[in-house]
C-alpha cells in the first residue's frame, strides 16, 4: 500500500477526533528524532506533548520493559501485588514531597486528576472544587469539567459536573504596572528588585513574564487574583462546601504561564486558612521538565494531592497521585480503581525512567539547556519585534506573538506596528514540519512550546532553533500585518523583521 492509500485509509478507520499536528507516519524514534514511514528523519520538539523526557527508546528504559514482558505483563491491583509496582512507589518516595508517601495509578493524567477530586471529596465530605482560567486537566467529564483553558475542549458535553468554581489565574502580564529590570539568559541573575508598583529597580533591560513571577518579591500584582478566590469562597462555595483547589503549577495548554511565587503562596495560605486540600496538577511540569523534579519547587510549597503522568514513563501508559497516609486512608476501600493501572510493565519502564533521570542528571542539564534555548529566542526576538514573550521555566519553553488583538494587553516593548494574523502559530508548526521538525503551539493566543527531551543536546537544540527560524520568516510571508498606526509616518513601509547591523551582532550568537 502507497502513502496516498494509507493515509486515506488511516482517516477511514480512525476517528477524526484526534486533532493531528500532521499526517506523517512514525515508524521509529531514537533520542531527539523520530523516523517516518518515507524515511524522513525529524526533531521532536513535542515530546509527545512531554511525556519522553528521556529522549525516545532510552537504552535502560526499553531492557527494563524488555525484562519485565518475558516475566509478568498484567496483575490487577485489586487481586494482588506485583514487585514493579512496589519498586517504583519506593523509588517514587525519593523524588515527590515528604509526606506524600501513599501512591495510587492509574493511566492517564485525566484518570490521574479523576482520582484526586474524588479522593478530595471523599476525604472531606464536601462536594465543590475551585480551579483555574486557562487551566488544562483533561477530557473525562470530572476533568474536563475543571478545565478552562480552551472552549472546544467543553463544547457539545454539557451538563458537565456540578459545583465546579473558576477562580483567575495570576500572569504578570495580566497585572498592570512596567515589567523593566535587567536579566541574564545566561546565569539567569536579575538585577534589582521590585517596587511597589511591580517595577524591578535598577537595570535596563524589560523582563518577560517568566523573569518577572521568579523574582517578584511583592504580593501586589497577586491581590486581586486571590481576593477572587476569597470571593469566591464567600459567595459562591463556601469553605464548609469546597472540597479542594485544583491548579497547575504552570499553566500548560493555557500558553505555558508561570504565575509570581507570591500567587502560589498566596494559594496554599488559604487553603490552610480555610481547611480545603490543595491538588496540584504536575501532569506536564513533572520528572524535570522545569528544571526541578517538579514545579511546586519552583514556589516552596507542598500539595495535598499530587497529580502526576507523561513523563513518569517515558511513553507507556501510568499516571497517579501522591498523598499522605492520613488522607488516603479516608478513601473508602473499593471506591476507585481500575482494571489496567499500576500495569507491571509500565511500572518498570517508570521505574527505570526516574533512574536514568538521576543519573543522567537531566534535572540539571533541563535548567541548562532551557537557558540556552531562551537566550536564542532572545536573540531571535530583537530582530522579530513580532515576538512579543519568551518564558517558561526550564525547558518548558514559549513564545508568544502580537496579534492585532494585543492593543490591550501590557506586553513591554510592544511596537504596535508588528503584529502576525491569526493562525499563525498554527501554520507556523506545520511550517516546521515541512522543515524537518516537530512543534506544537498552545494556548488562545498565537503562542508555540519548545518541550524537547531532558537529554537534548546543544547541537540539537541550535537545529531546532534554525529550523524554527527559517519557518518563522518563511510563515511571516503569508501572517505578517503591517497596521497603520499613529506610531509611524503615513508613508512608512515596516519590514516584517528587524535586520541588525554588524555593531548590533547581526550573526547569531552561539553559546
Amino acid at each position: 500500500m502507497n502513502r496516498a492509500a494509507k493515509l486515506q485509509n488511516s482517516k477511514a478507520i480512525l476517528s477524526p477526533v484526534w486533532s493531528r499536528l500532521s499526517d506523517v507516519v512514525i515508524e521509529r524514534g531514537q533520542g531527539s528524532f523520530v523516523y517516518t514511514s518515507c524515511g524522513r528523519k525529524l526533531l521532536d520538539f513535542t515530546s509527545g506533548i512531554g511525556v519522553t523526557n528521556t529522549g525516545h527508546c532510552h537504552p535502560k528504559v526499553v531492557k527494563a520493559a524488555q525484562d519485565q514482558v518475558g516475566k509478568l505483563m498484567h496483575v490487577q491491583m485489586g487481586i494482588a501485588y506485583h514487585e514493579p509496582v512496589l519498586q517504583l512507589a519506593e523509588e517514587l518516595k525519593t523524588v515527590v514531597p515528604k509526606g506524600l508517601d501513599q501512591f495510587f495509578f492509574s493511566n492517564s493524567g485525566a484518570e490521574s486528576v479523576e482520582a484526586a477530586l474524588k479522593l478530595a471529596r471523599h476525604a472531606t465530605g464536601k462536594p465543590n472544587i475551585i480551579s483555574f482560567q486557562g487551566s488544562f486537566h483533561g477530557r473525562t467529564i470530572g476533568a474536563m469539567s475543571v478545565t478552562n483553558s480552551k472552549n472546544g475542549y467543553r463544547a457539545g458535553y454539557a451538563p458537565l459536573m456540578a459545583g465546579v468554581h473558576v477562580a483567575p489565574y495570576a500572569h504578570c502580564y495580566s497585572m498592570k504596572g512596567p515589567l523593566s529590570g535587567s536579566f541574564s539568559p545566561t546565569n539567569g541573575q536579575i538585577s534589582g528588585g521590585h517596587n511597589a508598583n511591580g517595577q524591578v529597580n535598577g537595570g535596563g533591560s524589560k523582563l518577560n513574564s517568566t523573569q518577572r513571577a521568579q523574582t517578584c518579591g511583592q504580593s501586589a500584582c497577586c491581590n486581586e487574583p486571590l481576593n477572587q478566590i476569597e470571593n469566591i469562597l464567600a459567595t459562591q462555595s463556601a469553605p464548609s462546601e469546597t472540597a479542594a483547589i485544583l491548579l497547575e503549577p504552570v499553566l500548560g495548554e493555557g500558553g505555558y504561564v508561570m504565575p509570581p511565587r507570591s500567587f502560589m503562596k498566596g494559594v496554599r495560605e488559604i487553603c490552610d486558612k480555610h481547611g480545603i486540600l490543595m491538588i496540584l496538577d504536575e501532569v506536564q511540569t513533572g520528572f524535570g521538565r522545569t528544571g526541578k523534579w517538579f514545579g511546586l519547587e519552583h514556589f516552596d510549597i507542598k500539595p495535598d494531592i499530587l497529580c502526576f503522568a507523561k513523563a513518569l514513563s517515558s511513553g507507556f501508559p501510568l499516571s497517579g497521585i501522591a498523598a499522605s497516609p492520613e488522607i488516603q486512608s479516608k478513601w473508602v476501600p473499593g471506591s476507585h480503581g481500575g482494571t489496567m493501572g499500576a500495569n507491571a510493565v509500565a511500572c518498570a519502564a517508570a521505574t527505570a525512567t526516574l533512574q536514568v533521570i538521576k543519573e543522567e542528571g537531566l534535572v540539571e542539564k533541563a535548567q541548562v539547556r532551557g537557558e540556552q534555548l531562551r537566550s536564542l529566542l532572545h536573540q531571535l526576538r530583537e530582530r522579530y519585534p513580532q515576538i512579543a514573550d519568551i518564558r517558561g521555566p526550564g525547558l518548558m519553553v514559549a513564545a508568544e506573538f502580537y496579534t492585532q488583538a494585543d492593543d490591550v494587553r501590557p506586553f513591554p516593548n510592544h511596537d504596535p506596528r508588528y503584529a502576525v494574523k491569526k493562525g499563525f502559530t498554527g501554520a507556523l508548526t506545520k511550517k516546521c514540519v515541512e522543515n524537518g521538525m516537530l512543534l506544537l503551539n498552545t494556548g488562545i493566543h498565537e503562542t508555540v512550546r519548545f518541550i524537547p527531551a531532558l537529554n537534548v543536546s546543544q547541537e540539537e537544540l541550535e537545529l531546532g532553533f534554525d529550523i524554527f527560524e527559517q519557518s518563522m520568516k518563511e510563515t511571516l510571508k503569508e501572517y505578517y500585518v503591517e497596521r497603520d498606526t499613529e506610531a509611524r509616518p503615513p508613508q512608512q513601509q515596516v519590514p516584517f523583521f528587524m535586520p541588525l547591523n554588524d555593531e548590533q551582532g547581526g550573526k547569531k550568537m552561539r553559546m
